[in-house]
This record gives structure tokens, C-alpha cells and sequence, in this order.
């Protein structure tokens, strides 16, 4: 099972674990991705994540897809974030479940690695004095 989401709406790693749940699964590794409140050494106010959505599903999803073949795991979940997110928010939840621990430790790290090298996801830093965009991908 692979279940991709992208919304302007707070993320929920209850949710995403509820959606993963699966009893022939023994482990479930997470990753939440959260806003810092200082990026080189500035206040961070805010950030702005956009991204053209019916590419960044179809990218998610081929990455899901890999992460199946490449490390044998059963179920994914990768929920991300777009719009105006503050200090503490949840970017992106990644939930991963199979049988076996390294699986899904692996396949976890691979699938956020992989998320900020390729999917159309572009993230603006509003500072104090200023603002950057970062992370843009092709």
C-alpha cells in the first residue's frame, strides 16, 4: 500500500500511522520533517513550501514505488506540506511498516533523501531581514 498526500492542511502522524497499520507488520520507522526556528544562525519567521502538485504525487509516488522494490518493505505513507508553516510544524511524515527493522530504517532514509533531490517541492525562509528561496528541484 502507498499512500501519498500533498495539502495546505497540519499534518497528523496518528493518521498517517493508522493509515499504514497493517498486522502482518512488525515495524514501523517515521520521519517528520519540521520547521527550525534559526537556519545559519538567523531567526527563521516563517516558510512558504509550493510545488507543482500533479508532478510532485507522480515523483512521491515513483520514490514509494523504488523504496518497495529496493528494500522489500509493504506500506508507505509520505504526507507533505505545502503554504505558510511556522517554527515547530510538521513539513512532511514518512511511515514506513514490514517485518523487518533495517527494511524500513532504509527504506525511510532513502525516501526523504530522495524527496528533497527530485520532487518539484520549493521552499521559501522568511527571516527577520529578508527572505531565501532553497530546495528548488527540476
Amino acid at each position: 500500500m502507498i499512500d501519498i498526500k500533498i495539502t495546505e492542511n497540519q499534518l497528523d502522524i496518528t493518521e498517517c500511522l493508522a493509515v499504514a497499520q497493517d498486522l502482518t507488520s512488525g515495524g514501523t520507522a517515521t520521519f517528520i520533517g519540521t520547521v527550525r526556528n534559526i537556519t545559519k544562525n538567523k531567526p527563521v519567521i516563517r516558510l512558504e513550501y509550493e510545488c507543482y502538485q500533479p508532478m510532485a504525487i507522480k515523483e512521491m509516488r515513483k520514490i514509494a514505488q523504488n523504496a518497495v522494490s529496493l528494500f522489500s518493505v509493504q506500506n508507505i505513507v509520505i504526507h507533505h506540506r505545502t503554504g505558510i508553516l511556522f517554527p515547530g510544524d510538521a513539513a512532511v511524515i514518512i511511515v514506513v511498516n514490514d517485518g523487518h527493522r533495517d527494511a524500513v530504517f532504509d527504506a525511510c532514509r532513502f525516501i526523504i533523501d530522495t524527496i528533497k533531490q527530485t520532487v518539484p517541492i520549493w521552499k521559501k525562509e522568511v527571516f527577520e531581514d529578508g527572505e531565501e528561496w532553497v530546495s528548488a528541484h527540476p
